[in-house]
C-alpha cells in the first residue's frame, strides 16, 4: 500500500536495500531465521501455543498473506451464529420504526435510535421482535422526565394519553415516577437520571420482565407473560414533550451486558473476531523490537516504541493494515477494539507516554489507511469518546472522565488528526462542548460525596446584599467546626475537580494553536469559522430545543475558553511589549462596523445593519476611511424590502415546516445526541464578513477603502490578522483607538464570541443553579423551625414529639444531601476563579462600551448584547456567587462600580441607542436596581457632576413617550428615607407575611442621595418650562394611574358579589396592584418636588404655578375622598385580601398624600401656607372629614376643643408609631386644626353663585379667562391644563391664539358704557 503519511520522521533512503553489514543498522534488513522467528511472534495463533522452532513452516513476506487469512480464518459455527437466530423476527439491523410503529409526533436522530418527544405522550416501537429465549437491549437515558419504558406487542394501540404499559401486553418501567406499568401501575425500581443506563430484559422461556438500572438489578417486574401463538414482543418507549432517549440495540457493545440474554442485534462476531487477532498482531509489532546486528527478537514496552522506517516493521504493519483498516471504519469495532486499545494505554502509562504512544498509532493510521478510512474511524473514535465522556457514571476521583479527556488530547495533540476532526467532526457531527461540561451527581452516595465530604454544613443565612442586619447572629463553637470541616471537603472536591478543568483547557489550548500552520490553515483560524456557526445557530435558534447546546454545557465552556483565551493573550504579550495585558482587553469598535466580523441578524444599538450602512455611510467615511460597496447597500436594500416575504426553507428548516403534518421524523436530536445541521442560512448578506481588496501601497489617513462582502468560510488568515497594508478585523480604525494592536485579531474574534455566548444562555443558567442554594436556605429555615418547636413542644405529647422528631430527621438529611450538591456547583460554576472569569468580562465590556462611544455616531453599530453582558454580569457577580464569595473582595471592584454606573447614567437615554426597546428598558432597570443599594448608589454618585447633571436632567424629561414607570421608580428611590413615613423597608401590614425573595431591589433598606436631589432642585429651578412640562407629565400619569385603579377595584368588588363561583382573573390584580404602587410612587415624586422646590406651586409669579397647585389639589382631594369614605369601595378589597392586592393599604398612599399636605399647609411662610389653603378650600370636593380620617377622627372637631381619642378599630396615623414620628403627627394635628378653622371661615365668607358663572368645563370655579379669538370662556384653571396638551378650543376647535383675563362686573359695566 503506498505511503501518503505526511511529516514522517523516516526519509525516503532507508527503504534502499543492501548486503552492507555495517548498514544492517540502519535498514533494518534481517536474515531469514530471524525474519521468520519476528514474523512468527507478530502473527501467532491466539488459541493454539506457538509451535517449535524447528517443526513449524518458516515464514517469510511471500508466503504472510495466506498465514495471515489462515489465522483471520473464524469457525463456520460462529459465522452461522450470525444469521437468521430463532426467536426473533424482523431486520437484523435493528432501529425505531419511523415509517409506521409510533403514534404522536417525535423527533427522530438521524441514525434511527435516538427519540424525542414532540408531543403530548408519543409511542414508537423497534422494527424488530421476539417471540422466544432471552433478550435485551439499553437505553441511555438523555432527560429524566416522564418517560415508560418497556415491551408491547403489534396489537397494542396506543394515543395520546396511553403509552407502553398502559394496555394489555404491554409493560413499561417508569423511573421518573419510580413505578411499573400493566394497565395498572404499582411501586418499581428507584429513580432515574440522565445519563443512567436502563437494560430492559425479557425471559420468554420462563415468561418474566425485569429491568437493571446502570448494571444493577431492580428485580422481576412482571411475570406470567402472554406467550404462545401470535404474540412476539417489540422494544417500546412512550415519552413526553421535550424528553429524549438514545436506544442500543447491540449496534454498539452494550454497556452492561446479562448473562444468558443477547442483544436483539447481534454484534459482528467474525468481524469482531478479526479485529480482536489483528489488534493482537499490532500489539505484537509495538512490543517486540528487531536487532539486525545481534540478530535476535527483544522485548519491549509498547509506549517506549518507536518508529524509526525499518523496512520489516514497515511491511509487517502494511500487511496488517491490509485486513485492519476496513474493520476500523464500523462503530461496533472502534468501539470495542481501538477504543479500549488506546484506553489501556492513557491508563498505564504518564501523560507523556500515553501522548507519544497515541501519536505514533495515528501516524501509522494515516500512513497505512486510506483518507476516508482514517476519517471515518476518527470520527467514529471521537464520538464515542464523547459519548463515554457524558455519560460515564461519576466516581469519587473522576478517574473515568480524566482517562477520556486524557485519550481526547492525545488524539488532538496529533496535528492531522486534530485539524480533521476540527473540520469536520467536533462542531458538524458532535457538539465538542460536551468535552467541557462537568456534570452535576444527582445521586450524591454514587459519586462518593459522602466520603469526600464527611461533614455538612449550611449557612444560616443568605448573606447577599440588602438583607436585614438583624437576621445576624453570632456562630458557635460547634458551628464554626463544622463549617471547616465542609470547608475542607469543598477544598478536596475543588481539587479534584480542578483536574478535569485543567485538561479541558488543554483541549482548547490545542484547538487555538495558531502557529501549526505547516502544509495548511492554522487550528486556530478553522476553529474561529466553526465557532462562529456555532454562535450563529444558537443565535438562531433560541426557542427551537433541538437546535440549541444546553446552558449547562455553555457555562462550562465559557469558562474553558476565557482561560485558554487568557493564556494565548498574555502569551503574545510576553513577546510583544507593545501588545496590552489580557487585563486590559477590549473590542475595539471598528470590528462592529468594518464588516469583518458576522453578527448575524443580532441586533445593534442603532437598529438594523442594513439601515445603519445606509444613514451612518459618510460618517463612515469620514471617520473610519470606509466606503461600503454601493451593491452591498442594493443588496440590503433589498433584503429591507422581502423582510416580510417568506424565505425558502434551508435544509435546517425543511424538517420542522414539516412538523405540521405530524409523524415520527428523522430529524436531528439535541446536540449532545447527534449531529446537529449548521443552522438556517443568513439571508442579509449585508451582515456577512466585509473582506478589504488589498491594495498595492499603504493607505494615507485621506484615501477611502472600499470594502466586499465574502461569506465566513471564505476568509483567510490575512483576512483576520492582516499583513502590512492589511489591517484584517482591524480595518477602519477611528482616530480615537491607538495605533498599536492590543493582541492578534484572532483573539479578538474568541473574545468577541465568548462575550455573545454569555449572553445567549450562560446568565441565564447561573441564574438558574441559584435555585440548590435557595433550596438549602428553605430547608435550613424548616429545620430551625421544627428544632424551635421540639423545645418548645410539652413532653407528654410523644405523639407530637414522633412526627416532630420524623420532621427533623427528613430536613436533616435532605440537607446533607443539598449542602453535599451545593458544595459541587460551588466548585463547577461559583467558584472564585468561575467569577473572576465573569468579572473580567464584566470589565471587557466596560472598556468595549467606553471606546465604542468615543467614536460618536459610529456607537450605534455596537452590538446590544455588549451592554447586556454588562448589566447582567454585574447582576450575576452581586446576586448569584454569595455567600461564599462577595463581589466587595474583586479587585478594582469600587472602580468597576462606578465606570459602570456612569454607562448606565449616560446610556439610558443616549439617543444613538434606537434598537429593541428591550434594551432601553434593561438600561432603565439596571439604573433602577443601582439606586437601591448603598454601594451601588454611591456609585452613581462619584460619577463626573457633568454626567450626574445630565443623568438627572433625562430622568425630568417629559414622561410621555418613554418608559415613565422606571423613571419615576428612579426618582422615588432617590427620595426614599426622606418624605413623611417613608422610612420603611416593608409596609406595616406585610411584616407577618414572608417575601417571595428578600433580596428584591424593592424590600433595600432607605439609602436617599441628597446629592442627586439638589441636582434635581437646581434643575427645577433653572428653566422656565422644565418644572412644569415635567409636573405636568406627573400629574396626568397618577391622574391616569389612580383612575384605573379605581376601576379595577369596582370590576373586583363586583365579582366578589356575585353569588355564583368565579375567579378573579390573576393578571387583572397584578395590574390593578401595579396601578396603585405607581400612584404611591407619584405622589412620593410630587412630595419631594415641594419639599425640594416649594416655589413652583406656591410662588404666583410663576405663570404656572396657579394652575399646577390647583391641578394638585384636585387630584389631592380625589384620592382621599376614595380612600377615606366609610365602608367605600376601597375599603371593601383591602379587607378582602386577595392574593395579588398584598400592597394595596390604607397607609402607603394616606402617608403620601399628607407628606405633600403638611409641606403646603404647615411648613413656608404664612402667605404660602395662605394660598395653598385657599385653593385647597376652593376645590369643590375638598371635605374636612378626609383630613380627620387620617387621625380616626370620624369628624372634625369643634374650634378650640382637643383632638379625641382615636378608634382602634379605625384607620390612624398615630397607630403606626414605628414608621411616623411624633414631630410628624403633631405637623397632621397643626395641619387638621389650621384647615378646620380655614373651612370655617371660608363658608362663613362664600358668597352664592349662580350657575352661568360656574366654569362650563368642570362646575367647580367662576368663569376667569376668555379665549381670543373666538371668545368662549372657562376658567383659568381649565384653560391652563388644556393649553399644556392642546391648543384647540374645548367648543369650537378653533386655534386659541391667546387668554385673557374675565371678570363679570368689570364687563358689564363695559357692555352699558358701549351701549
Amino acid at each position: 500500500m503506498a505511503s501518503k503519511g505526511a511529516g514522517m520522521s523516516f526519509s525516503r533512503k532507508s527503504y534502499r536495500l543492501t548486503s552492507d553489514a555495517e548498514k544492517s543498522r540502519v535498514t533494518g534488513i534481517v536474515h531469514e531465521k530471524l525474519l521468520s522467528d519476528y514474523l512468527h511472534r507478530v502473527f501467532s495463533s491466539p488459541d493454539h501455543a506457538s509451535p517449535a522452532a524447528t517443526s513449524r513452516k518458516p515464514l517469510n513476506f511471500q508466503n504472510l498473506p495466506e498465514h495471515l487469512d489462515q489465522l483471520l480464518q473464524v469457525d463456520s459455527e460462529d459465522e452461522e451464529s450470525q444469521g437468521q437466530v430463532d426467536g426473533r423476527l424482523g431486520p437484523s439491523t435493528v432501529v425505531l420504526d419511523h415509517t409506521g410503529g409510533f403514534e404522536g409526533l417525535l423527533l427522530v436522530d438521524d441514525d434511527l435510535l435516538g427519540v424525542i418527544g414532540h408531543s403530548n405522550f408519543g409511542t414508537i416501537r423497534s422494527t424488530t421482535c421476539v417471540y422466544k429465549g432471552k433478550w435485551l437491549y439499553e437505553v441511555l437515558i438523555s432527560s429524566q422526565g416522564l418517560m415508560q419504558i418497556g415491551w408491547c406487542t403489534i396489537n397494542c394501540r396506543f394515543n395520546q394519553e396511553e403509552g407502553v404499559g398502559d394496555t394489555h401486553n404491554s409493560y413499561a418501567y417508569d423511573g421518573n415516577r419510580v413505578r411499573k406499568w400493566n394497565v395498572t401501575t404499582t411501586n418499581y425500581g428507584k429513580a432515574w437520571a440522565a445519563g443512567d443506563i436502563v437494560s430492559c430484559l425479557i425471559d420468554l422461556d420462563d415468561g418474566t420482565l425485569s429491568f437493571c438500572l446502570n448494571g444493577v438489578s431492580l428485580g422481576t417486574a412482571f411475570e406470567n407473560l402472554s406467550r404462545g401463538l401470535g404474540m412476539a414482543y417489540f422494544p417500546a418507549i412512550s415519552l413526553s414533550f421535550k424528553e429524549s432517549v438514545a436506544f442500543n440495540f447491540g449496534s454498539r457493545p452494550l454497556r452492561y451486558p446479562v448473562a444468558g440474554f443477547r442483544p436483539l442485534q447481534d454484534p459482528p462476531f467474525a468481524d469482531l473476531v478479526q479485529a480482536q487477532r489483528l489488534l493482537g498482531c499490532f500489539r505484537a509489532v509495538l512490543s517486540i523490537e528487531l536487532d539486525p546486528v545481534e540478530g535476535r527478537l527483544v522485548e519491549k514496552e509498547s509506549s517506549e516504541w518507536q518508529l524509526q522506517g525499518q523496512p520489516t516493521i514497515l511491511l509487517t504493519l502494511a500487511h496488517i493494515f491490509h485486513h485492519f483498516a476496513p474493520l476500523l471504519r464500523k462503530v461496533y469495532l472502534v468501539e470495542a477494539v481501538l477504543m479500549s486499545f488506546l484506553l489501556g494505554i492513557v491508563e498505564k502509562g504518564t501523560p507523556e507516554q500515553a501522548q507519544s504512544a497515541v501519536h505514533q498509532i495515528l501516524d501509522l493510521l494515516w500512513l497505512f489507511m486510506e483518507d476516508y478510512e482514517v476519517q471515518d474511524c476518527l470520527k467514529q473514535l471521537m464520538m464515542s469518546l464523547l459519548r463515554l465522556y457524558r455519560f460515564s457514571p461519576i466516581v469519587p476521583d473522576l478517574g473515568l472522565q480524566i482517562h477520556y479527556l486524557r485519550l481526547t488530547i492525545s488524539i488532538l495533540r496529533h496535528e492531522k488528526s486534530r485539524k480533521f476532526l476540527l473540520s469536520n467532526v467536533l462542531f458538524d457531527m458532535l457538539r465538542s462542548v460536551v468535552f467541557f461540561y462537568i456534570k452535576s451527581p444527582l445521586r450524591v452516595e454514587e459519586a462518593g460525596l459522602q466520603e469526600l465530604i464527611p461533614t455538612t454544613w449550611w449557612p444560616h443565612r443568605s448573606s447577599r446584599e440588602g438583607k436585614d442586619s438583624k437576621e445576624t447572629r453570632e456562630e458557635t463553637s460547634e458551628e464554626r467546626q463544622r463549617r471547616r470541616a465542609y470547608e475542607r471537603g469543598c477544598q478536596r472536591l475543588k481539587k479534584r475537580i480542578e483536574v478535569v478543568e485543567e485538561l479541558q483547557v488543554q483541549i482548547l489550548k490545542l484547538l487555538l494553536d495558531n502557529k501549526d500552520d505547516n502544509g495548511g490553515e492554522a487550528s486556530r483560524y478553522i476553529f474561529l469559522t466553526k465557532f462562529r456557526k456555532f454562535l450563529q445557530e444558537n443565535a438562531s435558534g433560541r426557542g427551537n430545543l433541538p437546535m440549541l447546546c444546553p446552558p449547562e454545557y455553555m457555562v462550562c465552556f465559557l469558562h474553558r475558553l476565557v482561560s485558554a483565551l487568557r493564556f494565548y493573550w498574555d502569551e503574545y504579550k510576553a513577546s510583544n511589549p507593545h501588545a496590552s495585558f489580557s487585563e486590559e482587553a477590549y473590542i475595539p469598535p471598528q470590528i462592529f462596523y468594518n464588516g469583518k466580523v458576522d453578527y448575524f441578524d443580532l441586533q445593534r444599538l442603532g437598529g438594523l445593519l442594513s439601515h445603519l450602512r445606509k444613514t451612518l455611510k459618510d460618517d463612515l467615511a469620514s471617520k473610519a476611511n470606509i466606503v461600503i460597496d454601493p451593491l452591498e447597500l442594493q443588496a440590503a436594500t433589498m433584503d429591507d424590502l422581502d423582510e416580510d416575504e417568506e424565505p425558502t426553507p434551508t435544509a435546517a428548516q425543511r424538517p420542522v415546516q414539516a412538523l405540521a403534518i405530524g409523524g415520527a421524523l428523522p430529524l436531528p436530536r439535541p446536540g449532545w445526541l447527534s449531529s446537529p445541521t449548521l443552522g438556517r442560512a443568513n439571508r442579509f448578506l449585508s451582515t456577512a464578513a466585509v473582506s478589504l481588496m488589498t491594495p498595492r501601497r499603504p493607505l494615507s489617513t485621506s484615501e477611502k477603502v472600499k470594502v466586499r462582502t465574502l461569506s465566513v468560510e471564505q476568509r483567510t488568515r490575512e483576512d483576520i490578522e492582516g499583513n502590512h497594508w492589511n489591517e484584517g478585523l482591524l480595518l477602519g480604525r477611528p482616530p480615537e483607538e491607538p495605533e498599536q494592536p492590543l493582541t492578534e485579531n484572532s483573539l479578538l474574534e474568541v473574545l468577541d464570541g465568548t462575550i455573545m455566548m454569555y449572553n445567549l444562555s450562560v446568565h441565564q443558567q447561573l441564574g438558574k443553579m441559584v435555585g440548590v442554594s435557595d433550596d438549602v436556605n428553605e430547608y435550613a429555615m424548616a429545620l430551625r423551625d421544627t428544632e424551635d418547636k421540639l423545645r418548645r413542644c410539652p413532653k407528654r405529647r410523644k405523639d407530637i414529639l414522633a412526627e416532630l422528631t420524623k420532621s427533623q430527621k427528613v430536613f436533616s438529611e435532605k440537607l446533607d444531601h443539598l449542602s453535599r450538591r451545593l458544595a459541587w456547583i460551588h466548585a463547577t460554576v461559583y467558584s472564585q476563579e468561575k467569577m473572576m472569569d465573569i468579572y473580567w468580562l464584566l470589565r471587557v465590556c466596560l472598556r468595549t462600551i467606553e471606546h465604542g462611544d468615543r467614536t460618536g455616531s459610529l456607537f450605534a453599530f455596537m452590538p446590544e448584547f455588549y451592554l447586556s453582558v454588562a448589566i447582567n454580569s454585574y447582576s450575576a457577580l452581586k446576586n448569584y456567587f454569595g455567600p461564599v464569595h462577595s463581589m466587595e473582595e474583586l479587585p478594582g471592584y469600587e472602580e468597576t462600580l462606578t465606570r459602570l454606573a456612569a454607562i448606565l447614567a449616560k446610556h439610558f437615554a443616549d439617543p444613538r441607542i434606537v434598537g429593541t426597546a428591550d434594551i432601553r428598558d434593561s438600561l432603565m432597570q439596571a439604573l433602577a436596581s443601582y439606586v437601591c443599594y448603598p454601594h451601588s448608589l454611591r456609585a452613581v454618585e462619584r460619577i463626573p457632576e457633568e454626567q450626574r447633571i445630565a443623568m438627572v436632567k433625562n430622568l425630568l424629561a417629559p414622561y410621555e413617550q418613554r418608559p415613565w414607570a422606571q423613571t419615576n421608580w428612579i426618582l422615588v428611590r432617590l427620595w426614599r428615607g426622606c418624605g413623611f413615613g417613608y422610612r420603611y423597608t416593608r409596609l406595616p401590614h406585610l411584616l407577618k407575611t414572608k417575601p417571595e425573595d428578600a433580596n428584591l431591589p424593592s424590600l433595600q433598606k432607605p439609602c436617599p442621595s441628597t446629592l442627586l436631589q439638589q441636582h434635581m432642585a437646581d434643575l427645577l429651578r433653572q428653566g422656565p418650562d422644565v418644572a412644569p412640562s415635567f409636573l405636568n407629565s406627573v400629574l396626568n400619569q397618577l391622574n391616569w394611574a389612580f383612575s384605573e385603579f379605581i376601576g379595577m377595584i369596582q370590576e373586583i368588588q363586583q365579582a366578589a358579589e356575585r353569588l355564583e363561583r368565579n375567579f378573579v382573573d390573576s393578571r387583572q390584580l397584578k395590574v390593578c396592584a401595579t396601578c396603585f404602587d405607581l400612584s404611591v410612587s407619584l405622589l412620593r415624586v410630587l412630595e419631594m418636588t415641594i419639599t425640594l422646590v416649594p416655589e413652583i406651586f406656591l410662588d404666583w409669579s410663576r405663570p404656572t404655578s396657579e394652575m399646577l397647585l390647583r391641578r394638585l389639589a384636585q387630584l389631592l382631594n380625589q384620592v382621599l375622598n376614595r380612600v377615606t369614605a366609610e365602608r367605600n369601595l376601597f375599603d371593601r378589597v383591602v379587607t378582602l385580601r386577595l392574593p395579588g392586592l398584598e400592597s394595596v393599604d390604607h397607609y402607603p398612599i394616606l402617608v403620601a398624600v399628607t407628606g405633600i399636605l403638611v409641606r403646603l399647609l404647615v411648613h413656608g411662610p404664612a402667605s404660602e401656607t395662605e394660598r395653598a389653603t385657599s385653593v385647597l378650600l376652593a376645590d369643590p370636593c375638598f371635605q374636612l372629614r378626609s383630613i380627620c380620617y387620617l387621625l380616626g377622627q370620624p369628624e372634625p372637631p369643634a374650634p378650640g376643643t382637643a383632638l379625641a381619642a382615636p378608634d382602634r378599630k379605625r384607620f390612624s396615623l398615630q397607630s403606626y408609631t414605628d414608621y411616623i414620628s411624633a414631630e410628624e403627627l403633631t405637623q397632621v394635628e397643626q395641619m387638621l386644626a389650621h384647615l378646620t378653622a380655614a373651612s370655617a371661615q371660608a363658608a362663613a365668607a362664600s358668597l352664592p353663585t349662580s350657575e352661568e358663572d360656574l366654569c362650563p368645563i368642570c362646575y367647580a370655579h367662576p368663569i376667569s379667562a376668555v379665549f381670543q379669538p373666538c371668545g368662549h370662556k372657562s376658567c383659568k384653571a381649565c384653560i391652563n391644563q388644556h393649553l399644556m396638551n392642546n391648543k384647540d378650543c374645548f367648543f369650537c376647535k378653533a386655534t386659541i391664539l391667546s387668554v385673557e383675563d374675565w371678570d363679570k362686573a368689570a364687563s358689564s359695566s363695559t357692555t352699558s358704557s358701549a351701549a
